[in-house]
């Protein structure tokens, strides 16, 4: 395998460094909000690149450093195989042990930009029951258009977990997924949007467990559901915003 660093254009150079940029800062948006502990937890971005508009690159972390280490230059850029660009920038480092999930998820889900996992504390707890999580607040029924569902169990390190999340949220409009024995993965339209998604679910997941230890819980019905789905995804927020 050559060490050589890999020549693109112009343009893919720069969608990369965009992407490095975005992965490493991100990844201090799971810190800001609780969404893991120590080196846990990953974020990662597509670099759409080819002339039809799919892609065919990513960018994750390495593994097991330290939030506080983490930069642009220490990203790891995968192809969608998951096989690390020899001779790009951090090419001499391990990336995620969730990178073959996550290519997993880029060659399936040509739509994902975005992919996050994290070890938040009530999402997981309800990943270690098994349990989805019903929807029963107007913030679920906005953000993932229903319940939060349970994939499959999965062992870490290759494509299992990726699988798993495919054939959980294919179909589902949720963009969370809480996998059994282990906890939350989200998909977004890039990856700003996936962290977005991983700070809701935490935050549904805390709430719902809360209201469930108080009482019994109110289901919302399934046309108000629709309704205040289709709200959020259409009419709220900005005509220039990422999922739109």
């Amino acid at each position: 395998m050559s060490n050589e660093a890999p020549v693109f254009t112009p343009e893919v150079d720069a969608a990369i460094a965009a992407a490095r940029a975005d992965v490493a800062r991100l990844h201090s948006e799971l810190v800001s909000y609780n969404l893991i502990v120590w080196t846990g937890g990953n974020v990662s971005g597509r670099v759409r690149v080819s002339e039809d508009g799919s892609a065919d690159l990513f960018v994750i972390k390495p593994s097991g450093v330290s939030y506080d280490d983490l930069a642009p230059e220490n990203m790891i850029l995968c192809d969608l195989d998951g096989n690390v660009i020899a001779g790009s920038e951090g090419s001499e480092r391990s990336p995620s042990s969730d990178t073959a999930a996550h290519a997993y998820v880029y060659r399936n889900m040509p739509e994902v930009g975005g992919v996050v996992h994290t070890h938040s504390t009530f999402a997981v707890a309800w990943a270690a029951r098994g349990e989805e999580i019903p929807c029963v607040i107007t913030a679920m029924a906005d953000e993932f258009g229903g319940p939060v569902p349970v994939g499959p169990f999965a062992i870490i390190g290759d494509d299992s977990i990726g699988r798993g999340i495919v054939e959980t949220l294919s179909g589902h409009r949720s963009r969370a997924v809480l996998m059994q024995n282990h906890g939350p993965f989200t998909i977004g339209t890039d990856a700003k949007d996936a962290v977005k998604a991983a700070v809701m679910v935490e935050d549904v997941a805390r709430t719902v467990h809360y209201a469930r230890e108080a009482g019994p819980l109110i289901p919302i019905p399934q046309e108000s559901i629709d309704s205040l789905y289709n709200r959020y995804q259409n009419v709220y927020g900005q005509s220039g915003d990422t999922r739109r």
